[in-house]
């Protein structure tokens, strides 16, 4: 197992699911539907530090990352764990908004066992986007696009989730679902390999197509006090046949459990 101190790959479901989801009543719907919300004076910045274990679906050692934790939504900008954007519609129902977010499989040859230490690394990167959340009283529906904006792979994703929310006093949780859908370029960096790699390492050549998987999390916050709060996630993908069925793979299973602990200022 290997500690690292970069930001590796939280899928946009993960950070998404702490928009609040607040059940609105059909009426109070109808009247925000025309205006986007006002800034909020009092929206609370908190900051922290989270632990993230992951399993890596490669045939890797698995890791420990310690990660920034920052989140901010005043219904005009946001930040939420490795995602930051600005709303482009936000009338308390709909929610359009462009946003940049770190992502990514990372891959270290270091970490990784056999013939794939001679691999070249695949690096995380930062896509950019578009997305829109449909907020109902039984939870919300978003559906997401973006593109690579470092070059890494050049590639494409696309995401379409469910999300919901459930609160007590002091204890909310976020669980969500959906389905993930990765283009020819994003799957060929992190799961491909190529002629000159298979002559090197004596592995198999791949070239994988686009694919859809699905996947799983769930997130909760618990406030200990007006200070400070708790934050806990876990999610899980299942990896398409063409990502599994690369040499680098040997697990379909993608699997981050984050634990942290949150400053409100």
């Amino acid at each position: 197992m290997l500690i690292h101190t970069a930001l590796l790959r939280q899928p946009l479901f993960a950070s998404a699911a702490i928009a609040l989801l607040m059940p609105l009543s059909m009426s109070a719907s109808a009247g925000m539907m025309d205006n986007n919300l006002s800034k909020d004076p009092d929206a609370v910045l908190s900051v922290g530090a989270n632990v993230q274990y992951v399993m890596t679906p490669y045939d890797a050692d698995d890791q420990v990352n310690i990660l920034p934790g920052v989140f901010y939504d005043n219904n005009k900008i946001y930040a939420r764990g490795n995602t930051a954007g600005a709303y482009i519609i936000n009338d308390g129902v709909n929610q359009l908004d462009a946003f940049a977010q770190f992502t990514g499989t990372g891959f270290d040859p270091d970490d990784a066992n056999g013939a794939l230490k001679g691999l070249d690394e695949r690096k995380g990167t930062a896509v950019a986007g578009l997305s829109y959340l449909y907020r109902s009283p039984i939870g919300g529906l978003r559906a997401q696009v973006a593109t690579d904006v470092l070059g890494r792979s050049d590639g494409n994703i696309a995401r379409l989730t469910y999300l919901a929310k459930y609160s007590t006093d002091k204890l909310t949780v976020y669980p969500s679902v959906g389905v993930e859908w990765h283009n020819e370029d994003f799957n060929n960096y992190y799961y491909g390999i190529s002629e000159k790699e298979a002559a090197k390492t004596g592995l198999a050549a791949y070239t994988p197509s686009s694919s859809v998987n699905p996947y799983v999390s769930i997130s909760g916050m618990y406030d200990f006090n007006d200070k400070w709060a708790g934050f806990a996630s876990q999610t899980v993908d299942y990896l398409s046949n063409e990502q599994y069925d690369s040499p680098m793979v040997d697990s379909r299973i993608d699997s981050r459990t984050t634990l942290g602990l949150l400053y409100k200022f």
